[in-house]
Protein backbone atom coordinates (compact mmCIF):
# COMPACT_ATOMS: atom_id res chain seq x y z
CA UNK A 1 0.00 0.00 0.00
CA UNK A 2 1.44 3.55 -0.82
CA UNK A 3 0.30 6.42 1.41
CA UNK A 4 0.83 9.82 0.75
CA UNK A 5 0.53 12.81 2.98
CA UNK A 6 0.72 16.16 2.65
CA UNK A 7 -0.49 19.60 4.65
CA UNK A 8 -0.06 19.14 8.10
CA UNK A 9 2.62 21.47 8.84
CA UNK A 10 1.86 25.64 9.67
CA UNK A 11 4.33 28.54 9.62
CA UNK A 12 4.35 28.13 13.62
CA UNK A 13 5.68 24.57 13.46
CA UNK A 14 5.26 20.91 12.85
CA UNK A 15 6.81 19.70 9.48
CA UNK A 16 5.34 17.01 7.47
CA UNK A 17 8.49 15.01 6.87
CA UNK A 18 8.55 14.72 10.85
CA UNK A 19 5.14 12.53 10.62
CA UNK A 20 6.74 10.49 7.90
CA UNK A 21 9.65 9.94 10.01
CA UNK A 22 7.06 8.68 12.99
CA UNK A 23 5.07 6.99 11.06
CA UNK A 24 8.11 4.81 9.25
CA UNK A 25 8.98 3.75 12.90
CA UNK A 26 5.48 3.01 13.87
CA UNK A 27 4.18 1.12 11.16
CA UNK A 28 6.33 -1.49 11.43
CA UNK A 29 3.77 -3.32 13.59
CA UNK A 30 1.60 -4.00 10.73
CA UNK A 31 3.75 -4.20 8.08
CA UNK A 32 7.53 -4.19 6.05
CA UNK A 33 8.14 -0.50 4.83
CA UNK A 34 9.57 -0.86 1.03
CA UNK A 35 11.91 1.38 -0.32
CA UNK A 36 12.85 5.10 0.58
CA UNK A 37 9.93 7.30 1.84
CA UNK A 38 9.87 10.82 -1.10
CA UNK A 39 10.06 13.64 0.17
CA UNK A 40 8.25 16.19 -3.27
CA UNK A 41 8.42 19.61 -3.63
CA UNK A 42 5.44 21.15 -5.59
CA UNK A 43 4.78 24.38 -7.54
CA UNK A 44 7.16 26.55 -5.28
CA UNK A 45 4.56 29.48 -5.85
CA UNK A 46 1.70 28.45 -4.70
CA UNK A 47 0.57 31.04 -2.07
CA UNK A 48 -1.40 28.61 -0.41
CA UNK A 49 2.09 26.86 0.81
CA UNK A 50 2.90 26.71 4.85
CA UNK A 51 6.89 26.80 3.81
CA UNK A 52 8.27 24.25 0.99
CA UNK A 53 5.31 22.85 0.31
CA UNK A 54 6.37 19.33 0.62
CA UNK A 55 4.48 16.25 0.54
CA UNK A 56 5.81 12.79 1.46
CA UNK A 57 4.69 9.14 0.97
CA UNK A 58 5.60 5.85 2.09
CA UNK A 59 5.22 2.12 0.72
CA UNK A 60 4.64 -0.69 3.09
CA UNK A 61 3.91 -3.99 2.52
CA UNK A 62 0.93 -5.33 5.08
CA UNK A 63 -1.90 -7.90 5.16
CA UNK A 64 -3.47 -5.49 7.97
CA UNK A 65 -4.42 -2.41 5.19
CA UNK A 66 -7.38 -0.83 7.68
CA UNK A 67 -5.19 -0.93 10.77
CA UNK A 68 -2.65 1.07 8.57
CA UNK A 69 -5.19 3.44 7.35
CA UNK A 70 -6.77 3.49 11.27
CA UNK A 71 -3.43 4.49 12.37
CA UNK A 72 -2.26 6.90 10.05
CA UNK A 73 -5.08 9.24 10.12
CA UNK A 74 -4.96 8.76 13.97
CA UNK A 75 -1.52 9.79 13.96
CA UNK A 76 -2.33 13.05 11.40
CA UNK A 77 -5.25 14.22 13.96
CA UNK A 78 -2.44 13.85 16.90
CA UNK A 79 0.44 15.86 15.37
CA UNK A 80 -0.88 17.81 12.58
CA UNK A 81 -1.50 21.79 13.38
CA UNK A 82 -5.36 21.71 12.95
CA UNK A 83 -5.51 25.28 14.80
CA UNK A 84 -3.58 26.34 11.73
CA UNK A 85 -5.90 28.18 9.48
CA UNK A 86 -3.45 27.37 6.85
CA UNK A 87 -3.39 23.39 7.78
CA UNK A 88 -5.67 21.71 5.97
CA UNK A 89 -4.28 18.06 5.98
CA UNK A 90 -5.05 15.18 3.41
CA UNK A 91 -3.67 11.63 3.31
CA UNK A 92 -4.35 9.36 0.14
CA UNK A 93 -3.76 5.31 0.31
CA UNK A 94 -3.64 3.43 -2.84
CA UNK A 95 -3.89 -0.58 -2.18
CA UNK A 96 -1.18 -2.89 -3.88
CA UNK A 97 -4.52 -4.15 -6.67
CA UNK A 98 -4.96 -0.48 -7.49
CA UNK A 99 -1.62 0.45 -8.61
CA UNK A 100 -1.52 -0.32 -11.85
CA UNK A 101 -4.61 0.87 -12.50
CA UNK A 102 -3.60 4.25 -11.32
CA UNK A 103 -0.67 4.79 -12.08
CA UNK A 104 -0.82 7.00 -15.27
CA UNK A 105 -3.19 9.24 -13.79
CA UNK A 106 -1.55 9.86 -10.97
CA UNK A 107 1.94 10.34 -12.55
CA UNK A 108 0.54 13.12 -14.77
CA UNK A 109 -0.92 14.53 -11.41
CA UNK A 110 1.86 14.47 -9.82
CA UNK A 111 4.32 16.62 -12.82
CA UNK A 112 1.20 19.18 -13.03
CA UNK A 113 1.48 19.64 -8.90
CA UNK A 114 4.98 20.59 -9.34
CA UNK A 115 4.55 22.95 -12.53
CA UNK A 116 0.90 23.90 -12.71
CA UNK A 117 -1.53 25.33 -10.36
CA UNK A 118 -4.48 22.80 -9.21
CA UNK A 119 -7.39 23.27 -7.04
CA UNK A 120 -8.90 21.36 -4.18
CA UNK A 121 -11.53 20.40 -6.18
CA UNK A 122 -9.55 18.56 -9.12
CA UNK A 123 -8.58 16.86 -6.56
CA UNK A 124 -11.48 15.29 -4.66
CA UNK A 125 -12.44 14.86 -7.81
CA UNK A 126 -9.78 12.50 -8.63
CA UNK A 127 -9.83 10.64 -5.16
CA UNK A 128 -13.50 9.83 -6.59
CA UNK A 129 -12.68 8.72 -9.85
CA UNK A 130 -9.59 6.74 -8.97
CA UNK A 131 -11.86 5.57 -5.90
CA UNK A 132 -9.33 5.58 -3.69
CA UNK A 133 -9.23 5.51 0.36
CA UNK A 134 -8.78 9.09 1.68
CA UNK A 135 -9.10 11.20 4.31
CA UNK A 136 -9.28 14.93 4.33
CA UNK A 137 -9.45 17.32 6.95
CA UNK A 138 -11.36 21.28 6.86
CA UNK A 139 -10.48 22.35 3.55
CA UNK A 140 -8.96 19.18 1.93
CA UNK A 141 -5.80 21.33 0.25
CA UNK A 142 -3.41 18.75 1.32
CA UNK A 143 -5.32 16.14 -0.36
CA UNK A 144 -3.40 17.54 -3.98
CA UNK A 145 -0.13 16.95 -2.43
CA UNK A 146 -0.71 13.59 -1.15
CA UNK A 147 -2.19 12.46 -4.74
CA UNK A 148 1.42 14.04 -5.93
CA UNK A 149 2.94 12.09 -3.99
CA UNK A 150 1.47 8.76 -4.85
CA UNK A 151 2.00 9.32 -8.15
CA UNK A 152 6.05 10.05 -8.09
CA UNK A 153 6.02 6.37 -5.96
CA UNK A 154 4.25 5.03 -8.53
CA UNK A 155 6.31 5.96 -11.35
CA UNK A 156 10.42 6.50 -10.82
CA UNK A 157 11.72 7.32 -14.20
CA UNK A 158 12.48 11.04 -12.51
CA UNK A 159 15.04 12.70 -12.09
CA UNK A 160 15.74 12.70 -8.09
CA UNK A 161 18.44 13.66 -5.18
CA UNK A 162 18.68 12.34 -1.78
CA UNK A 163 18.29 14.33 1.70
CA UNK A 164 19.09 13.01 4.87
CA UNK A 165 17.14 14.79 8.15
CA UNK A 166 17.51 14.73 11.21
CA UNK A 167 14.92 15.25 13.77
CA UNK A 168 14.56 17.17 17.39
CA UNK A 169 13.55 15.37 20.69
CA UNK A 170 9.80 17.18 21.00
CA UNK A 171 11.06 18.43 24.84
CA UNK A 172 13.23 21.00 23.09
CA UNK A 173 11.27 22.01 19.78
CA UNK A 174 11.09 26.15 19.47
CA UNK A 175 14.41 26.34 21.66
CA UNK A 176 17.77 27.05 20.18
CA UNK A 177 19.25 24.34 18.36
CA UNK A 178 22.15 23.24 19.94
CA UNK A 179 25.01 22.09 16.66
CA UNK A 180 28.57 22.72 16.25
CA UNK A 181 28.82 25.29 13.57
CA UNK A 182 31.97 23.80 12.64
CA UNK A 183 31.47 20.31 12.06
CA UNK A 184 29.12 21.42 9.79
CA UNK A 185 31.72 23.31 7.62
CA UNK A 186 33.53 19.96 8.13
CA UNK A 187 31.24 17.57 6.60
CA UNK A 188 30.20 20.43 3.23
CA UNK A 189 34.06 20.36 3.25
CA UNK A 190 34.62 16.61 3.11
CA UNK A 191 31.60 16.28 0.60
CA UNK A 192 31.14 18.52 -1.18
CA UNK A 193 30.34 18.42 -4.43
CA UNK A 194 28.65 15.29 -3.76
CA UNK A 195 26.65 17.29 -1.54
CA UNK A 196 25.30 20.87 -1.65
CA UNK A 197 23.75 23.77 0.38
CA UNK A 198 25.11 22.65 3.69
CA UNK A 199 27.19 25.85 3.48
CA UNK A 200 26.67 28.95 1.64
CA UNK A 201 30.68 29.49 1.79
CA UNK A 202 30.23 33.34 0.08
CA UNK A 203 27.96 34.56 2.50
CA UNK A 204 29.40 32.71 5.52
CA UNK A 205 26.07 31.16 6.17
CA UNK A 206 24.97 27.68 7.12
CA UNK A 207 22.28 26.58 5.28
CA UNK A 208 21.48 23.20 6.87
CA UNK A 209 19.94 24.37 9.53
CA UNK A 210 16.51 25.71 9.57
CA UNK A 211 15.08 28.76 11.78
CA UNK A 212 11.59 27.86 12.27
CA UNK A 213 10.80 26.50 15.32
CA UNK A 214 9.72 23.09 13.78
CA UNK A 215 11.23 19.39 14.87
CA UNK A 216 14.26 19.39 11.73
CA UNK A 217 17.62 20.00 13.75
CA UNK A 218 19.78 20.28 10.18
CA UNK A 219 19.40 18.36 6.42
CA UNK A 220 21.68 16.99 4.31
CA UNK A 221 21.14 17.00 0.19
CA UNK A 222 23.42 15.03 -2.08
CA UNK A 223 23.77 12.69 -5.03
CA UNK A 224 23.64 9.45 -3.15
CA UNK A 225 22.42 7.99 0.13
CA UNK A 226 25.88 7.02 0.88
CA UNK A 227 26.82 10.65 0.16
CA UNK A 228 24.11 12.26 2.40
CA UNK A 229 24.57 9.49 5.47
CA UNK A 230 28.22 9.95 5.41
CA UNK A 231 28.05 13.98 5.53
CA UNK A 232 25.61 14.17 8.56
CA UNK A 233 27.77 11.72 10.64
CA UNK A 234 30.43 14.20 10.74
CA UNK A 235 28.02 17.38 12.79
CA UNK A 236 28.18 16.73 15.88
CA UNK A 237 24.48 18.54 17.85
CA UNK A 238 22.17 18.06 20.03
CA UNK A 239 20.68 14.47 20.60
CA UNK A 240 18.21 13.03 17.74
CA UNK A 241 14.85 11.29 17.60
CA UNK A 242 14.68 10.52 14.29
CA UNK A 243 16.77 10.61 11.22
CA UNK A 244 15.61 9.46 8.05
CA UNK A 245 16.74 9.22 4.51
CA UNK A 246 14.20 10.65 1.35
CA UNK A 247 14.49 9.80 -2.18
CA UNK A 248 13.21 13.75 -3.49
CA UNK A 249 13.02 15.52 -6.33
CA UNK A 250 14.75 18.38 -4.17
CA UNK A 251 17.67 20.56 -7.20
CA UNK A 252 16.13 19.18 -9.87
CA UNK A 253 14.45 22.11 -11.79
CA UNK A 254 11.49 19.96 -12.30
CA UNK A 255 9.47 23.20 -11.35
CA UNK A 256 10.79 25.01 -14.70
CA UNK A 257 8.70 25.02 -18.08
CA UNK A 258 10.85 25.94 -21.18
CA UNK A 259 8.87 28.71 -23.53
CA UNK A 260 9.50 30.83 -26.16
CA UNK A 261 7.36 33.23 -25.21
CA UNK A 262 6.86 35.52 -23.18
CA UNK A 263 3.08 35.69 -24.16
CA UNK A 264 2.99 32.07 -22.75
CA UNK A 265 4.16 33.19 -19.44
CA UNK A 266 1.22 32.76 -16.39
CA UNK A 267 1.45 33.82 -12.66
CA UNK A 268 2.69 31.25 -10.64
CA UNK A 269 4.14 29.31 -12.75
CA UNK A 270 8.62 28.75 -13.10
CA UNK A 271 10.26 28.93 -16.35
CA UNK A 272 12.93 29.21 -18.45
CA UNK A 273 13.45 31.65 -21.28
CA UNK A 274 15.17 33.38 -23.59
CA UNK A 275 15.58 36.93 -24.30
CA UNK A 276 17.26 40.26 -24.69
CA UNK A 277 17.74 42.97 -22.01
CA UNK A 278 15.82 45.82 -22.73
CA UNK A 279 16.13 47.72 -19.81
CA UNK A 280 19.14 48.68 -17.84
CA UNK A 281 19.33 47.12 -14.31
CA UNK A 282 17.90 49.52 -11.51
CA UNK A 283 18.39 48.90 -7.75
CA UNK A 284 15.06 49.71 -6.25
CA UNK A 285 14.41 50.03 -2.50
CA UNK A 286 15.03 46.90 -0.28
CA UNK A 287 18.40 46.46 -2.56
CA UNK A 288 16.42 44.31 -5.34
CA UNK A 289 17.49 44.92 -8.78
CA UNK A 290 15.25 44.99 -11.61
CA UNK A 291 15.91 44.73 -15.11
CA UNK A 292 13.53 44.19 -18.69
CA UNK A 293 13.91 41.41 -21.56
CA UNK A 294 12.14 41.01 -24.53
CA UNK A 295 11.85 37.86 -26.63
CA UNK A 296 11.51 36.99 -30.77
CA UNK A 297 8.31 38.67 -30.89
CA UNK A 298 8.98 42.06 -28.52
CA UNK A 299 7.51 41.28 -25.53
CA UNK A 300 8.88 42.34 -22.19
CA UNK A 301 8.97 40.77 -18.57
CA UNK A 302 10.71 42.20 -16.14
CA UNK A 303 13.39 40.20 -14.16
CA UNK A 304 14.31 40.21 -10.30
CA UNK A 305 17.07 39.64 -8.37
CA UNK A 306 15.93 39.78 -4.81
CA UNK A 307 18.06 41.06 -1.86
CA UNK A 308 18.48 37.68 -0.30
CA UNK A 309 20.74 36.42 -3.49
CA UNK A 310 23.54 39.12 -2.16
CA UNK A 311 26.04 38.99 -4.37
CA UNK A 312 24.31 37.37 -7.56
CA UNK A 313 22.73 40.95 -7.70
CA UNK A 314 26.34 42.07 -9.03
CA UNK A 315 26.15 39.84 -11.91
CA UNK A 316 22.93 41.24 -12.93
CA UNK A 317 24.00 44.76 -12.60
CA UNK A 318 26.93 44.19 -14.83
CA UNK A 319 24.42 43.95 -17.59
CA UNK A 320 23.66 46.10 -20.84
CA UNK A 321 20.71 46.61 -23.73
CA UNK A 322 21.55 43.97 -25.72
CA UNK A 323 23.08 41.26 -23.64
CA UNK A 324 21.29 37.87 -24.81
CA UNK A 325 20.32 35.56 -21.63
CA UNK A 326 18.77 32.57 -20.56
CA UNK A 327 16.57 33.23 -17.26
CA UNK A 328 15.31 30.47 -14.68
CA UNK A 329 13.12 31.21 -12.36
CA UNK A 330 9.88 31.43 -11.21
CA UNK A 331 6.50 34.17 -11.88
CA UNK A 332 4.95 36.20 -9.54
CA UNK A 333 3.00 39.57 -10.23
CA UNK A 334 4.51 39.57 -13.67
CA UNK A 335 8.00 39.14 -13.04
CA UNK A 336 10.39 36.91 -12.67
CA UNK A 337 12.27 36.01 -9.84
CA UNK A 338 15.82 34.61 -11.30
CA UNK A 339 17.49 31.44 -9.89
CA UNK A 340 20.24 30.84 -12.27
CA UNK A 341 21.07 32.84 -15.48
CA UNK A 342 22.97 32.06 -18.64
CA UNK A 343 24.71 34.47 -20.40
CA UNK A 344 25.28 33.85 -24.47
CA UNK A 345 26.11 37.01 -25.75
CA UNK A 346 27.51 40.26 -24.06
CA UNK A 347 27.23 43.67 -26.16
CA UNK A 348 30.02 45.47 -26.30
CA UNK A 349 30.04 48.33 -24.05
CA UNK A 350 32.89 51.48 -24.97
CA UNK A 351 33.36 54.41 -23.14
CA UNK A 352 35.50 57.92 -24.12
CA UNK A 353 39.04 58.39 -23.73
CA UNK A 354 41.42 60.87 -24.61
CA UNK A 355 43.77 59.87 -27.44
CA UNK A 356 47.55 57.70 -26.58
CA UNK A 357 50.26 59.56 -27.97
CA UNK A 358 51.78 57.17 -30.39
CA UNK A 359 55.23 58.17 -29.32
CA UNK A 360 55.51 57.86 -25.38
CA UNK A 361 52.09 55.95 -25.37
CA UNK A 362 50.94 58.48 -22.56
CA UNK A 363 47.22 59.88 -22.74
CA UNK A 364 46.84 63.23 -24.57
CA UNK A 365 45.76 66.59 -22.94
CA UNK A 366 43.02 68.90 -23.98
CA UNK A 367 44.35 71.62 -25.76
CA UNK A 368 41.31 73.74 -24.65
CA UNK A 369 37.65 74.07 -25.88
CA UNK A 370 37.13 72.87 -29.63
CA UNK A 371 41.11 72.85 -30.44
CA UNK A 372 41.46 68.77 -29.82
CA UNK A 373 44.24 67.06 -27.85
CA UNK A 374 48.10 66.83 -27.49
CA UNK A 375 50.71 65.74 -25.96
CA UNK A 376 53.28 68.52 -24.48
CA UNK A 377 56.50 66.36 -24.57
CA UNK A 378 55.53 65.03 -27.89
CA UNK A 379 54.26 67.79 -29.69
CA UNK A 380 51.48 65.63 -31.09
CA UNK A 381 48.26 66.31 -31.49
CA UNK A 382 44.71 64.79 -32.05
CA UNK A 383 41.81 65.92 -33.23
CA UNK A 384 38.92 64.24 -31.06
CA UNK A 385 38.70 61.31 -28.74
CA UNK A 386 38.43 57.88 -29.31
CA UNK A 387 36.08 55.25 -28.56
CA UNK A 388 37.42 52.22 -26.24
CA UNK A 389 35.98 48.66 -25.46
CA UNK A 390 35.46 48.57 -21.98
CA UNK A 391 36.16 44.40 -20.57
CA UNK A 392 32.63 43.83 -19.13
CA UNK A 393 34.03 42.44 -16.28
CA UNK A 394 32.53 38.94 -16.37
CA UNK A 395 32.07 36.17 -19.48
CA UNK A 396 29.25 34.21 -21.02
CA UNK A 397 28.58 31.34 -18.85
CA UNK A 398 26.08 30.01 -16.56
CA UNK A 399 25.18 31.88 -13.15
CA UNK A 400 23.48 30.92 -10.20
CA UNK A 401 22.37 32.43 -6.84
CA UNK A 402 24.08 31.56 -3.86
CA UNK A 403 22.59 28.93 -1.75
CA UNK A 404 20.97 30.64 1.08
CA UNK A 405 18.82 31.86 -1.65
CA UNK A 406 18.39 28.63 -3.23
CA UNK A 407 14.71 26.82 -3.99
CA UNK A 408 14.28 23.75 -3.06
CA UNK A 409 13.68 22.50 -6.39
CA UNK A 410 16.43 24.53 -8.07
CA UNK A 411 19.05 22.44 -9.75
CA UNK A 412 22.06 23.67 -8.14
CA UNK A 413 25.15 24.02 -10.65
CA UNK A 414 27.15 21.55 -9.32
CA UNK A 415 24.36 18.90 -10.79
CA UNK A 416 24.42 20.76 -13.92
CA UNK A 417 26.00 19.33 -17.18
CA UNK A 418 26.49 21.65 -19.81
CA UNK A 419 28.54 21.81 -22.67
CA UNK A 420 30.71 24.54 -24.51
CA UNK A 421 29.10 26.85 -21.24
CA UNK A 422 31.16 27.63 -18.21
CA UNK A 423 30.13 27.68 -14.98
CA UNK A 424 29.89 29.67 -12.12
CA UNK A 425 29.27 28.61 -9.22
CA UNK A 426 28.30 30.70 -6.04
CA UNK A 427 29.95 28.47 -3.24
Amino acid sequence: MIIGIDDTDSKNGMCTTYLCAVLLDELQAYGTITGLPLLMRLNPTIPYKTRGNASIAININTDQPQKVIDHVISRIESLAQMNSETTNPGVVFVPDNDQKRTRSALYEYFRLAVTDVLSIDSAKKMVFDLDLPSKSFKNGRGLIGALAACGALLNSNWDHTYEYIAYRKQNVWGTLRLIDKTSIHKADMETYPHTWDTVDRANDLVVCVPHSPDPVLFGIRGRSVEDVTHAAGLIESEPIEYSVVYKTNQGTDMHLIHVINISDIKEMHSYIIEGTVSRTPVTIRGGHVIFSIYDVKGDEIDCAAYEPTKDFRILVRKLIVGDRIVVYGSVSTNTLNIEKIQIKYLAAKTETQNPVCPLCKKRMKSAGSGQGYRCKKCRTTADSTVSIKVDRGFNIGLYEVPPSARRHLAKPLVRVDMQDCDIFSSR
